[in-house]
């Protein structure tokens, strides 16, 4: 499988094509949230697809803007369930 690094060349990395979709609750609505391409409710889940080289900097976002983070649900490369 082939994908691009953070420098844009193609690399053979197994995790480059991963993506993971994150069930997040309890986010609020703030100057960070209103940037979003997705609305925010303060009674539900949200659901947010992310790359795998993104895990760690999607996690603390979420945890900035008052998220817990329910689950986490690896996708395969189509887009649908494991």
């Amino acid at each position: 499988m082939l994908a691009q690094n953070a420098f844009g060349s193609t690399t053979t990395s197994p995790s480059g094509g991963r993506v993971f979709l994150y069930e997040v609750s309890g986010l609020r609505q703030n100057e960070g949230t209103d940037n979003n391409a997705y609305p925010v409710r303060n009674s539900g889940s949200v659901f947010i697809k992310v790359p795998y080289s993104r895990m760690n900097e999607e996690m603390q976002r979420i945890t900035r803007m008052g998220g817990k983070i329910v689950s986490i649900t690896p996708l395969s490369e189509n887009g649908a369930g494991a």
